[in-house]
């Protein structure tokens, strides 16, 4: 059994990438000379083909694959099995197959990459070589059940891991997209050395229709832009991905302040840069959090259904608050599903003035 060549499968969003990045970096510490590739979705290849640490990014899209196949189902098995003759070609000897099916493992088998190490949920490991049994993410951070796989797999290899306590997420841009960041907001009249929060109401993205259960009311997020910007003189600007427009256009016509809304006007890696201009970003539980946390920014997060202990900002630490009522129903999403709930309760009961508060804590009282 060798390591050689790894393979690296995540097919989920952007919190989940970044969620990765530990395990990539230890990976690449352990075993340096390997060449590391990735498979995940479109959305997130950005951010991954920047990690220094990656030889190789491979775009997977299910839903584009579904659509090719409506339109002509020649062109989608002639797409799918050039996909495959890439991986192929790789000579892949170990995949880590964070995705929970079958449906990787199954065509890594047949690719004969000899090993295949993940998780079995709901018994969907079947053609993992090497797996360890989980019923969801529950009893500790994803960031732990992933570098418990590199723990896993130094023991099948039988090699000590090497000591590395850096737990941090990570997310590289280059300075390029930091100079281009900080020419856009001179056009907009934002001196970068001023504090400058960012606004994020959108977000969780890959919940879907569900995304709601996830996001702090408009007005609360209008309510604490006017303060900041009004009484304690922040500059703060609205962000968010093509998905958020209309949540952040919503959450912008109910301030009487009108900051600047920055929605779906950027790729991804321009809304890092601008991301890590600011001095504090205030954001729902979802992808734009953990972009914020990898960056080296201070973050006030609002989490409802979800647990701050397993999805939360990783690794723990005093610049990032998360903003939470400890409800007797609260977490409800469990083992990858959300329980029927039509008060959010958990979230609503979150006051406006508490996340000021902390945004003028953090800022003005020795945490600049």
């Amino acid at each position: 059994m060798k390591a050689d060549r790894i393979l690296i499968i995540n097919p989920f969003g952007i919190g989940d990438v970044l969620f990765t990045t530990p395990l990539i970096r230890r990976l690449r510490k352990q075993f340096k000379d390997s060449f590391i590739g990735f498979i995940c979705n479109s959305r997130v290849e950005p951010i991954l083909s920047s990690n220094k640490n990656l030889d190789e990014v491979f775009v997977f899209d299910k839903g584009g694959y579904k659509a090719l196949w409506n339109k002509s189902k020649i062109g989608c098995t002639k797409n799918f099995f050039n996909f495959l003759k890439t991986i192929k070609s790789k000579k892949f000897d170990v995949v880590i197959d964070l995705s929970l099916g079958h449906q990787y493992s199954f065509f890594l088998k047949f690719l004969g990459v000899p090993v295949r190490i993940g998780y079995n949920f709901k018994n969907r490991g079947r053609f993992l070589t090497h797996k360890l049994n989980i019923d969801g993410y529950s009893d500790k951070h994803i960031v732990e059940y992933y570098l418990g796989l590199f723990d896993f797999l130094c023991k099948e290899l039988a090699v000590i891991p090497k000591e590395d306590p850096d737990k941090t997420l990570e997310i590289f841009v280059d300075s390029n997209m930091i100079k281009w960041a900080e020419q856009f907001l001179r056009e907009n009249f934002i001196d970068t050395a001023e504090r400058l929060i960012a606004i994020i109401p959108g977000g969780g993205a890959s919940w879907g229709k569900t995304a709601i259960y996830k996001q702090w009311p408009a007005e609360n997020f209008a309510n604490v832009a006017d303060e900041l910007i009004s009484k304690y003189g922040f500059k703060v600007m609205f962000l968010g991905g093509p998905d958020d427009l209309d949540v952040c256009c919503n959450v912008s016509d109910l301030t009487y302040n009108k900051p600047m809304v920055v929605c779906g006007k950027t790729d991804l890696l321009q809304f890092v840069s601008l991301i890590k201009k600011c001095r504090l970003v205030i954001c729902n539980d979802g992808g734009p959090l953990h972009i914020a946390v990898a960056a080296g920014v201070k973050t006030i997060s609002l989490f409802g259904p979800v647990d701050e202990n397993v999805y939360g900002p990783y690794p723990p630490s005093l610049d990032h608050i998360v903003m939470k009522e400890d409800i007797s129903c609260r977490p409800c999403y469990k083992k990858f599903k959300l329980q029927d709930c039509l008060e959010r309760r958990c979230l609503l009961s979150i006051r406006p003035q508490d996340v000021i508060n902390a945004a003028v804590g953090f800022l003005d009282n020795g945490h600049k």
